[in-house]
């Protein structure tokens, strides 16, 4: 049987929460393809003087409830198929969170390992030169995701501006120099524990003396991380590209982070202080309380599911579990917190982030953080209680409210 395609398995998602709305036969058609996606050349020259061409790719879902938003990543697997997955979650995710945006995607397939920093941004400039007729402050978006940052924020915000005016507020995710928000940073990842905080009585646990363990140790989980040993959580496992560590007893976050930060990896910790190391995949089945994969798309298959101990999995990645792994941890009751709610925080910083732009005001961390915290226990409130209500998972229940609010948009705006 060929493996499912990345946005055939986020439709599937879609098809089963539409049910529970009994949303309109002729919305789907609408809902589930994209309004436009674009592929570029990306020709590049190296800085030994060889031409390398990578394809870049802009993908706008739906445009209903605002203007596309989206991050763009660099990365070897960042197809349109993946892409059109991407910018699907993003319009659901936008939606659940209330925000007006719609969503959006791109990407570079390329592995910017060992690019030289002169490599990064000739290719980023050369990309948002391409696609920049299509973006702009109130019709496209873009932010940071997988293997980009802030400073691949600033170069793609310095392309675009060179041809329209000094546009800050075109991405986010932005250095502070250039008009990002203090607490965008560590947005996606606090958002994460936000969430868990959140859902964790639908389980009657609290979350102080969890036990967790995160896979993946870049912005997203290295933050999540360190907002959970704020909360009193043990993070006993984390890992990154080259492997994990254990300690069944809770690791040194602060050290873990600083190893990290200073070039290593997680792994330089192993055979100290009584951690060990271990591989990514054994991490995704530890014994623990929770489960985080912060990591890629699709860690979690119907070859592992059923040896997933954890009693929550947490989704900080996007789409890290397929349907037929979702099916087996929904039948042996593993209650799973999904991406478009789990990760919302980034996107929901971004908000933020571009709000202050237009408005050429600039919040205080203390304000992005306490609006960040308050947006986010409404979501995964409304998501908790649409489950309930229908007896549904909280995937179906954050979908279905996703999907109500753009098939309202869709019908309001007369575009069906």
């Amino acid at each position: 049987m060929p493996e499912q395609s990345a946005i055939d398995a986020v439709n599937q998602y879609f098809t089963e929460a539409a049910r529970v709305i009994d949303l309109d036969d002729d919305l789907y058609g609408v809902l589930t393809t994209s309004y436009r996606e674009l592929a570029v050349q990306v020709p590049v020259r190296l800085d030994d003087g060889e031409l390398m061409v990578a394809r870049g790719y802009r993908v706008q879902h739906n445009g209903a409830r605002g203007p596309y938003k989206g991050g763009v990543r660099f990365h070897p697997r960042a197809d349109l198929d993946e892409v059109r997955a991407l910018a699907s979650l993003m319009t659901w995710k936008t939606a659940l969170m209330e925000l007006p945006f719609g969503g959006a995607k791109g990407g570079i397939a390329v592995d910017p390992t060992g690019m030289s920093t002169d490599e990064l941004q000739r290719m980023t400039r050369r990309f948002t030169q391409s696609i920049h007729h299509v973006l702009g402050v109130y019709r496209d978006i873009p932010a940071p995701d997988l293997s980009t940052n802030a400073q691949v924020m600033a170069w793609m915000m310095d392309a675009y501006s060179s041809v329209h005016g000094y546009s800050p507020a075109i991405v986010t995710g932005k250095p502070l120099d250039f008009g990002g928000a203090p607490g965008r940073d560590s947005a996606t990842g606090r958002g994460v524990v936000y969430v868990l905080g959140a859902c964790c009585p639908h389980r009657g646990v609290e979350l102080p003396g969890q036990r967790v363990a995160v896979q993946g140790f870049g912005n997203v989980g290295s933050w999540a991380a360190h907002e959970l040993a704020e909360r009193g959580a043990a993070v006993v496992a984390v890992s990154d590209v080259r492997g994990g560590i254990v300690h069944p007893e809770g690791l040194d976050v602060a050290k873990a982070i600083a190893t990290v930060r200073a070039g290593g990896s997680v792994v330089d910790l192993a055979g100290s202080d009584g951690i060990e190391p271990l591989s990514n995949a054994e991490l995704i089945e530890l014994d623990v309380d929770v489960l985080i994969p912060a990591a890629v798309e699709s860690v979690i298959t119907e070859d592992n599911a059923d040896r997933v101990r954890a009693r929550i999995v947490v989704e900080a990645a996007n789409h890290p579990t397929t349907p037929g792994a979702d099916k087996i941890l929904r039948d042996r009751d593993v209650l799973v917190v999904p991406d478009i709610l789990a990760n919302a925080g980034g996107v929901t910083g971004s908000y933020f982030e571009w709000t202050q732009n237009i408005q050429q005001f600039t919040w205080k961390e203390d304000r992005f953080l306490a609006e960040l915290a308050d947006r986010l226990a409404k979501a995964s409130h409304d998501t908790l209680a649409f489950a309930r209500e229908h007896g549904v998972t909280l995937r179906q229940a954050a979908f279905a409210i996703g999907i109500r609010r753009v098939a309202d948009a869709t019908r309001l705006r007369g575009y069906v």
